[in-house]
């Protein structure tokens, strides 16, 4: 299993747009071969940063699967104007 890990800069002023369309995208995504779960998180201390983690069966089921998708389009048109600047996503395999 891989934990995708992103922070995610959104647009201040735009974190109940983001929200509606994250909401929207979900959907997308856990429709994905090798998705297992995901989480958003919104931070206490800045507001108009999220945290997403997504778990995958393996890296390619993100990075060859999803981002090579149709799909991905899709979330890419929902999300991708939010953020400023563009998000850097990790991948993490659990240690302990």
């Amino acid at each position: 299993m891989i934990t995708e890990h992103a922070l995610l800069p959104v647009i201040a002023g735009q974190e109940a747009e983001f929200e509606a369309a994250f909401a929207e995208a979900r959907g997308i995504i856990s429709a994905m071969p090798g998705f297992r779960t995901l989480s958003l998180s919104r931070s206490a201390e800045t507001p108009n940063t999220y945290l997403l983690l997504v778990e995958w069966d393996t890296i390619e089921d993100h990075t060859v699967g999803f981002r090579g998708s149709a799909e991905y389009q899709q979330w890419r048109a929902l999300l991708h104007r939010f953020y400023e600047p563009f998000p850097v996503v990790e991948h993490f395999t659990r240690v302990l």
